[in-house]
């Protein structure tokens, strides 16, 4: 298979839909092999459904569909021996292991003087630690000589702060700084390690009716049409989110051999809301 990326085994957590699938369908159209981990179970914090074992066959299905091949796996990236595992099994399968994106990550709402202790410990435990457990475990399967690139999801949040939102912007402030010191640490190996930062994205984690319900507790049952106007708020341009395959596109500039000196860097996807 031809393309940019032809070749490399890419491992993606939080690739049962969202942007776990649309970067392992994107890395897939350019040439990888994709190992694709999600939880596929609920997580009682969490105020909306997560994907299921059925999401997670369907981004297979997608990912054969443009001629990858693709490993799924269920495995919960709060658990390092499961991911060591998981990871394993797709290194096993796929024969190598060159890309990793750590996207695995929930969304919940709180107040400081609100927030339910389970509410905040799954939150780092998801967010910050599940890609720390993934960096780690993917690491010492990662090849030298410059193939190796991390790309951790963080977030607008990641580098700004947001209200009702102080677990979710403590865990992608983290992954920056985890960002900076892995890259340095494994520079000398020649595996690049940077973080995308989007903004919203329309996806289930910021359209689903629970989320729709706390941007608008005045409407009986909001829709993400109802929540447009106050998502393009937080935005520079006049959009309310962005879409998967644009953090894709930068995963996968990420990835590639385009950035190959490229290391350390935070890449806004954001239409301007960090600015």
């Amino acid at each position: 298979m031809n393309g940019r990326i032809a070749g490399r085994v890419a491992l993606v957590t939080g690739a049962a839909r969202g942007q776990g699938r649309s970067h392992a369908v994107r890395l897939a159209q350019e040439g990888a092999a994709v190992i694709a981990v999600d939880i596929c179970r609920q997580i009682d914090s969490v105020p909306y459904l997560l994907a299921t074992s059925t999401d997670l066959e369907r981004t297979a299905e997608e990912v054969r569909a443009v001629g990858g091949r693709v490993v799924t796996v269920e495995a919960d990236v709060r658990d390092p021996v499961a991911l060591r595992a998981a990871v394993g099994t797709g290194v096993e399968r796929l024969g190598r292991l060159d890309i990793v994106c750590a996207n695995a990550g929930i969304l919940s709402f709180g107040g400081a003087d609100e927030l339910e202790p389970a509410a905040w410990r799954d939150m780092i435990d998801v967010n910050l630690t599940g890609a720390w457990n993934t960096a780690q475990a993917a690491i010492p399967h990662l090849g030298d000589g410059g193939t190796g690139s991390i790309v951790l999801t963080s977030s607008a949040a990641g580098v700004r702060a947001r209200p009702n939102l102080a677990h979710y912007v403590t865990a992608k402030h983290g992954l920056t700084g985890m960002m900076r010191s892995l890259a340095v640490e494994l520079a000398p190996r020649m595996i690049r390690v940077n973080c995308v930062l989007p903004t919203g994205v329309d996806t289930d984690m910021v359209t689903n009716p629970a989320m729709c319900a706390l941007f608008r507790p005045d409407l009986p049952d909001p829709g993400p049409d109802d929540i447009r106007d106050r998502c393009r708020e937080m935005n520079a341009m006049p959009v309310p989110w962005v879409e998967a395959r644009d953090v894709s596109n930068a995963v996968l500039f990420l990835a590639s051999d385009e950035a190959r000196f490229v290391t350390g860097a935070l890449l806004p996807v954001d239409a301007g809301a960090t600015l």
